[in-house]
């Protein structure tokens, strides 16, 4: 390049300099815009132990992930063949933690058979310390009521509750542990075999109807695990509020007219 070439190109430069040039150009296209690609990793080679655990202790192969606790309950409870059968399942049921801290699994009691299955909400501290449910003061109660009616858990009335463990401080129980025994409790009803049903509390109506409001359900007929169903105040819940026995007289007078 000779000197007249070279102070021509300069003389170019500076012109494009003073009227704003920042960048040049070269002969391949730049796109500003794109991200630049992250470099590539090397890939690890998985190992037959990630892909196929084994039990350090055996070297067996691990077991799958655990079923679907509501499916497993389903297929527990359908292969029940009678009560005993039942009973022999809910106890070996491993997926509710509330059996860890229960003295015993409440399951039934009265008269297997029966015309009427009462369906109450979980076992209190009485209950579970027999194995029986509805013995406490609301049991005492229960009692009353259905003799007011001609009526016997020895005769005539065969009871279980929603949850046969107890929760811990009798609080309600969980909307999964309700799912979880609600498999058990429609093989309990289609395998006693009741004419009717009576939903006593807010958790026995969860599980039956799939709703809660004891005070707008209570005292109409509906229909609960294929049966007619009357949900009903809880007798723990008429001895904290005793203005409304009148209500649950109302009720027992309709379920004696039921049966009759």
């Amino acid at each position: 390049m000779d000197y007249h070439q070279h102070m021509s190109l300069r003389a170019a430069l500076e012109w494009q300099i003073e009227a704003g040039v920042l960048d040049t150009l070269g002969e391949t296209p730049v796109d500003r815009y794109a991200v630049p690609a992250a470099p590539e990793q090397p890939k690890r080679a998985a190992r037959a132990e990630e892909a196929n655990p084994v039990d350090a202790a055996t070297g067996a192969p691990m077991a799958a992930a655990a079923a679907d606790p509501v499916a497993e309950a389903q297929q527990m409870a359908t292969a029940a063949q009678d009560l005993a059968g039942l009973q022999a399942a809910l106890a070996a049921f491993p997926h509710c933690e509330l059996r860890r801290g229960a003295r015993n699994t409440v399951f039934a009691d009265g008269t297997p058979g029966a015309r009427v299955m009462i369906i109450g909400e979980s076992p209190g501290r009485e209950e579970d310390r027999q194995g029986r449910p509805f013995v406490g003061q609301a049991g005492q109660m229960l009692d009353r009521m259905l003799a007011a009616i001609g009526l016997s858990r020895a005769e005539s009335v065969y009871i279980t509750n929603v949850l046969p463990w107890r929760p811990p401080q009798n609080r309600d129980p969980l909307p999964d542990e309700i799912a979880m025994m609600r498999p058990f409790v429609a093989r309990h009803v289609a395998l006693a075999q009741p004419d009717l049903l009576v939903l006593v509390g807010n958790i026995s109506c969860d599980a039956g109807l799939g709703k809660r409001g004891i005070t707008r359900l209570r005292g109409s007929w509906t229909e609960a695990y294929g049966k007619p169903a009357l949900p009903m105040f809880h007798p723990a819940y008429l001895l904290r509020q005793p203005h409304l026995k009148r209500e649950a007289w109302a009720d027992l007078l309709s379920l004696k007219a039921r049966l009759g």
